[in-house]
């Protein structure tokens, strides 16, 4: 199915959900006068409708990204607190149907009282203001954690410290430092400032080499374009290297075909890591040599469990490393660690990924993590190991849909390779 009817299908729904809203508001506000009503539906529905046409024109529009960012921002924010309000609803209109029921099947008329006396207006099937009004208070969260979250957490890059203790590790290479970015996502970037304000952080710790693991894009290479000069910027002594993550093809833009266009904007992302100075691993590897000793360094082509591409070559990436004592993996989608590498790989040492975004909700401490995405990807964020293997999940320097993140911070790891 394309995006079309996709976009068409939801709106749609969005639609029918507005009315069951609109109508819940205004039968609360009851005393409005006919003018007040007038208006207030002029603007709810003059908002929603243009919100519903903004994104078609920025999806199929080439808007500027941040006109785009603004129209998805607001769209993002408006669905969040109607679904907030929903439970609070659908409570209501399920107490009027069980009212309605009992009076059937008493034979009791609306208009009728109870022997206990009850006033009439509650127990005729009207829509309880307490309800509905509740559910507009709690529409009232999602609007101020999220928006808090644009305003606060979307750029409040953290610098994340692991030691990473690989046994095999030459003495050449103990205490040597290697920083990991994730999941760029350029186009949904709004802050040119605060983006190049988290390469500077990186720069800033000096790491000797570093993995890029994925995403770049959104969609389209043409998006990284306004910001192609500062991860320019990122450099290290001995090299940077990077992989595709699944939005690095144009899938979500061409469809999983193969066509003339696509093949333009996948040489056109390989043209620009070229351009950047990072070196792109396609199913691949590279010797990293320091004082006469080795360690290889592997990159796959996104391989991903479920509806997410299976492009990676293992077979391919591994070849001509077995002499090599460690083998470090840039691998984008942490599924593949538990998917494949753990099962027929087991001179991978160490895997790096992204792809999670730790759903850009949650709660990160020291010693504790949990967010939504964790009933998905079992290993979602952070340091794992099973057995002689490790994966470290990145989880990400940008984001995606929404564009904020609350608890679940930008990220830019630094590691420190340990011998023991």
């Amino acid at each position: 199915m394309g995006r079309l009817p996709i976009l068409v299908t939801a709106s749609i729904f969005i639609i029918a959900f507005d009315i069951y809203c609109y109508k819940a508001i205004i039968s609360v506000f009851k005393n409005w006068g006919h003018k007040t009503k007038k208006v207030f539906g002029i603007l709810y529905w003059g908002y929603s409708l243009l919100l519903i046409l903004g994104v078609f024109c920025g999806i199929y529009l080439n808007l500027f990204l941040t006109l785009r960012a603004i129209i998805l921002v607001a769209f993002f924010l408006t669905v969040a607190c109607k679904l907030a309000m929903l439970p609070f609803l659908l409570i209501d209109d399920l107490r009027r149907l069980f009212i309605w029921l009992f009076k059937k099947n008493r034979g009791i008329k609306p208009a009728q009282k109870t022997e206990k006396n009850v006033p009439a207006d509650i127990e005729t099937i009207s829509r309880s203001e307490f309800l509905v009004k509740a559910g507009l208070v709690a529409a009232a969260v999602p609007l101020t954690s999220l928006s808090w979250g644009i305003i606060s957490g979307a750029y409040d890059y953290q610098i994340r410290k692991v030691n990473l203790i690989l046994p095999n590790l030459p003495k050449a290479f103990d205490g040597i430092t290697m920083a990991q970015i994730s999941d760029i996502h350029s186009g949904s970037f709004y802050n040119k400032t605060a983006v190049k304000g988290g390469v500077e952080m990186l720069l800033a710790e000096k790491p000797d080499f570093v993995f890029f693991t994925g995403d770049l894009v959104n969609n389209l290479t043409n998006e990284v374009r306004d910001y192609q000069d500062i991860f320019s910027k990122v450099k290290a002594p001995l090299g940077v290297y990077s992989s595709l993550g699944n939005h690095d093809y144009g899938d979500y833009f061409f469809g999983r075909e193969s066509s003339p266009a696509k093949v333009k904007n996948l040489k056109d992302m390989v043209d620009v890591h070229k351009i950047m100075g990072y070196d792109l691993l396609m199913n691949e590897n590279r010797r990293l040599k320091v004082d006469g000793e080795e360690i290889g360094i592997l990159g796959i082509e996104n391989w991903g469990m479920g509806r997410f591409p299976k492009y990676g070559k293992m077979e391919l990436a591994v070849k001509n490393t077995d002499d090599l004592p460690v083998k470090l993996l840039l691998s984008h989608d942490p599924s593949h660690w538990r998917g494949e590498v753990l099962e027929k790989y087991p001179q991978i040492d160490a895997m790096f990924s992204g792809h999670t975004h730790g759903m850009q909700f949650g709660v990160r401490l020291k010693e504790y993590q949990w967010s939504p995405v964790q009933y998905i990807y079992k290993e979602w964020a952070g340091l794992y190991q099973e057995q002689k293997q490790q994966l470290y999940v990145n989880v990400g320097y940008g984001f995606l849909g929404y564009p904020g993140r609350v608890g679940i911070l930008p990220e830019i790891t630094i590691f420190t390779l340990k011998r023991a």
